[in-house]
């Protein structure tokens, strides 16, 4: 792809990326950031490019919107905003559900955190994911039910 054709593509394509990045991480500085890199990435691999690279960017969109989330510092530490619980919590077990959480398979441990820590919606979590909102919520089920039984059985020791 030559730099003339590169440029008519992220002309064309920029405002469908940044409409998407923002939909992600609902940050339009965030989101221009995302659509830069993505541009970036892009044009680092031009030479190999076609002439429709749409898929690809949306896909290197949603990835690159996904690690953002994912190295946000509620996700990394796994900790709760403290300040907006209001009852007092064990912190004991607290950390055992943590850990617990940690050993979950990589979707379980993203829907939980995403729902419980983040707060956000079931569809803005299956849009997030690529999912549907059905899917989430067996997903979120069932990792509900694996940290209920591991804290229970846990708990019979």
């Amino acid at each position: 792809m030559t730099p003339k054709e590169f440029k008519e593509v992220s002309i064309r394509l920029r405002p469908r990326l940044l409409q998407t990045a923002i939909r992600y991480l609902g940050d339009a500085e965030e989101a221009e950031d995302t659509v830069q890199d993505v541009l970036l990435h892009l044009w680092q691999i031009s030479d190999q490019l076609k002439k429709k690279p749409d898929g690809l960017a949306m896909v290197l969109t949603r990835n690159f919107c996904v690690d953002k989330i994912r190295n946000r510092k509620t996700i990394i530490h796994g900790e709760l905003p403290h300040d907006i619980i209001e009852e007092p919590v064990d912190e004991e077990l607290l950390e055992r559900t943590m850990n617990i959480l940690k050993t979950l398979p990589f979707m379980q441990q993203t829907i939980i955190r995403l729902r419980h820590m983040e707060g956000m919606e079931m569809k803005d979590i299956a849009e997030l994911t690529g999912s549907t909102e059905v899917a989430v919520r067996k997903t979120l089920s069932r990792a509900r039910k694996a940290i209920a039984q591991k804290v229970l059985s846990n708990q019979k020791k």
